[in-house]
């Protein structure tokens, strides 16, 4: 077990922890992200892009209206991977917690 070097990065682990809460096939709406993780938008896009090279996110872009709007929800293989990704920090957490009881 090992970190995922794409999920690791802070925002991206905000982003994906936030959309791991949502249900399967919920998405949520690029402002209400931003909001969310407090980040600006060219940021939050470009963290975005990178978990949808890899297969993490869905990005699907739309219209409402005369207004365009995009939605962000997590893959199948985004869950798993943030899922893996937890373990190993708990992982982390527990071999530091026995440590320090051996003390």
């Amino acid at each position: 077990m090992s970190a995922d070097d794409i999920i690791h990065q802070s925002t991206r682990l905000r982003i994906m922890a936030i959309l791991n809460t949502l249900e399967r096939r919920e998405a949520l709406e690029f402002t209400q992200l931003k909001a969310m993780i407090e980040t600006t938008d060219g940021n939050l896009g470009a963290h975005i892009d990178t978990l949808a090279r890899a297969g993490y996110v869905d990005v699907e872009k739309l219209f409402v209206g005369r207004r365009p709007q995009t939605r962000i929800k997590a893959t199948t293989i985004g869950r798993r991977a943030f899922r893996g990704h937890i373990a190993f920090l708990r992982k982390i957490i527990d071999q530091a917690e026995l440590a320090q009881r051996r003390k």
